[in-house]
């Protein structure tokens, strides 16, 4: 064997192709792009307009000068051709952005999920907050002890000390 055989351990040298290449994304874009602006209303007004100047021309220009006699066959044929590659540009501009949507809500979907768990999560340590403050001492708790002892103090006053020193 001549000695550069198979190599395995080497990734195989692509073959050149005769066929062109082009960049699918760019070619996307490019396809979006255009369907974006088949999609206004400056398009259908150039090609109104385009249309009006070119059966004006062949109606009322001399004779010599006509190229598209009436049926206007050149330009009908030039209609379907225009609508022959929107249709596809079209479809894959919408396969495109469904793509698109496609991925937005998944990451929507995850994102929900993530807040259902901490809304959970949240509703969990507020129920253990509220079962810990049943153990602690409120706010009106404390004044309602305080007004007991007050009115204990207050009854203890009115009735004869006893005291243990012997009076002066």
């Amino acid at each position: 064997m001549d000695g550069e055989g198979i190599r395995l351990d080497r990734p195989k040298a692509r073959r050149r192709s005769p066929l062109p290449r082009w960049d699918p994304e760019a070619f996307g874009r490019a396809s979006e792009r255009i369907a974006r602006f088949l999609g206004t209303g400056r398009f259908i007004a150039w090609m109104t307009a385009f249309v009006a100047l070119w059966l004006a021309w062949n109606i009322l220009a001399p004779q010599r000068l006509r190229f598209d006699p009436f049926p206007f066959i050149f330009l009908t044929l030039m209609l379907s051709l225009q609508a022959s590659y929107s249709a596809p540009l079209i479809l894959l501009a919408q396969y495109r952005q469904a793509d698109r949507d496609r991925v937005t809500l998944e990451q929507d979907r995850a994102q929900d999920e993530r807040s259902i768990a901490d809304t959970e999560f949240l509703a969990r340590e507020i129920a253990a907050l509220r079962m810990g403050l049943g153990e602690v001492a409120t706010r009106d708790w404390i004044r309602s002890e305080f007004q007991d002892l007050i009115r204990e103090m207050e009854q203890g006053r009115g009735a004869p000390a006893l005291s243990d020193e012997p009076d002066g």
